[in-house]
C-alpha cells in the first residue's frame, strides 16, 4: 500500500521542481482530482495546501476543490476537509438510480449519494458541484429527467451534466453496453437542460451549469487556454513562455511508486512537448468554443500568440450559420453549439 506521507513529500518535491515556471504568478485555484482524492486524510490535504501556500502566492479568494466519491467518504470527514482548507467540493453522483449506478460499476448507491450531499451541506460547504451523467446503459428519458429534477432539489452552486462517453482502455470499450437511441439521448439532454435552467442554473459551458457568480474558476482557466501546474502521478501541466510566446505541455510518471522514485531523483517529468502554431490554434478553439459566450480576439491573441487574422482565415472554411463573428470576438451560433463536434472537425481538417 502506498505510504501517504511519502506521497505528500513527493508532491512537494515535484512542486519545487515546477517553481522555475510559475514562481512569479498568483494561483487562483487548487484542484484535488483524478481518481479518488477524498481517500487522502484531512491531515494530508492540510499539509499539501500549506505547502502550496508556502511556495506560491494564492489569491485571497483562491478556489480549493476536492473531488469526492460518495462511496469513499465517511459522513464526519467533510468537516475535517473544510478545516483543512477545502472550500469547494465536487461530488461524483452520476445518477440517483441504483440500477444505473450498478450498470456503471459505481461503488455507491442512491442512499449514499444523498447522504454525501446532505453531509457536505451540514458541514458548511456552500460551494458544491454535483456531477450528473445521462445516456447511461438502459436509461430512459424519464429516468434522466428524474435525476435532473432531484439534483436541482439539493440546490448546489454548480451542476456538471454530461453524456456518458465510451473511452478507450475501459471496461465499456471492451464490453460494449446497450446505450439509449440517439434520439432519446437528445431528448434527455434537451429536457434536462430546460429543468436546470428553470431552477436558476445558467449553462456557461457545454456540460457546466451554475448559479450566478458560481462558475468553476479552475475549469474556466482550462477552457480559456490558461496555464496550470500539474503535480502528482500522471499529472499534466501547461506553461506559456511570455518572451518567446512558446507553449509547453509536460506530464509526470503515471505509476505512483515509480513517480515517487523519479521525484527523489529530480526527474518527475515523464515527457514534454512544444505546441506548434497549428496546435495552439486548434487547442484554443477546442477549449474556448465550449464556452457559451465564446471568446474575445484579445484573449485569443494573448493566450496563443497568434494574430486574429490567422483565426479569421481558418474560420472561412466553416459554414456561416455555425459561427458568430463580431468586431470583438467569436462564438458559435445555437446550431453551431448543438453540433460543436462538427465545427471542431472543420478546424481539425484544416
Amino acid at each position: 500500500m502506498l505510504d501517504e506521507s511519502a506521497y505528500v513529500d513527493a508532491l512537494m518535491l515535484d512542486l519545487e521542481q515546477e517553481l522555475e515556471y510559475y514562481s512569479q504568478r498568483r494561483v487562483q485555484s487548487v484542484f484535488f482530482g483524478g481518481g479518488t482524492p477524498s481517500l487522502f486524510s484531512a491531515e494530508a490535504l492540510a499539509a499539501i495546501i500549506s505547502g502550496v501556500r508556502d511556495r506560491l502566492s494564492l489569491t485571497p479568494r483562491c478556489e480549493i476543490t476536492l473531488e469526492a466519491n460518495p462511496g469513499t467518504v465517511e459522513r464526519g470527514r467533510f468537516s475535517d476537509y473544510r478545516a483543512a482548507g477545502i472550500n469547494r467540493l465536487s461530488i461524483g453522483i452520476q445518477s440517483f438510480n441504483d440500477d444505473r449506478l450498478s450498470r456503471l460499476g459505481r461503488i455507491h448507491d442512491r442512499a449514499q449519494a444523498v447522504n454525501a450531499i446532505e453531509a457536505a451541506q451540514a458541514a458548511g460547504f456552500d460551494n458544491i458541484n454535483l456531477d450528473l451523467m445521462f445516456g447511461l446503459p438502459g436509461q430512459t428519458v424519464e429516468e434522466a429527467v428524474a435525476d435532473a429534477s432531484l439534483v436541482c432539489a439539493f440546490e448546489p452552486a454548480h451542476i456538471s451534466h454530461y453524456q456518458l462517453t465510451i473511452e478507450r482502455n475501459t471496461y465499456f470499450h471492451k464490453h460494449k453496453p446497450v446505450l439509449p437511441e440517439m434520439d432519446d439521448i437528445w431528448d434527455m439532454q434537451q429536457q434536462c437542460h430546460r429543468i436546470l435552467q428553470r431552477h436558476g442554473y445558467a449553462q456557461y459551458e457545454v456540460s457546466a451549469f451554475s448559479r450566478e457568480h458560481r462558475q468553476c474558476l479552475h475549469n474556466l482557466n482550462y477552457w480559456t487556454f490558461g496555464d496550470y501546474i500539474g503535480i502528482g502521478a500522471g499529472a499534466h501541466g501547461k506553461t506559456t513562455h511570455v518572451e518567446s510566446q512558446g507553449i509547453n505541455r509536460r506530464w509526470k510518471h503515471r505509476q505512483p511508486t515509480a513517480y515517487i522514485e523519479h521525484v527523489k531523483r529530480d526527474s518527475a517529468l515523464s515527457g514534454s512537448s512544444e505546441l506548434t502554431q497549428n496546435d495552439r490554434l486548434f487547442e484554443f478553439l477546442l477549449n474556448a468554443l465550449r464556452l457559451r459566450a465564446g471568446f474575445s480576439f484579445q484573449l485569443f491573441e494573448q493566450r496563443t500568440g497568434i494574430r486574429r487574422e490567422r483565426l479569421l482565415d481558418a474560420c472561412s472554411i466553416v459554414d456561416e450559420d455555425l459561427l458568430v463573428v463580431s468586431n470583438t470576438g467569436l462564438s458559435t451560433s445555437q446550431r453551431g453549439y448543438d453540433f460543436l463536434n462538427v465545427v471542431l472537425e472543420k478546424f481539425l481538417d484544416q
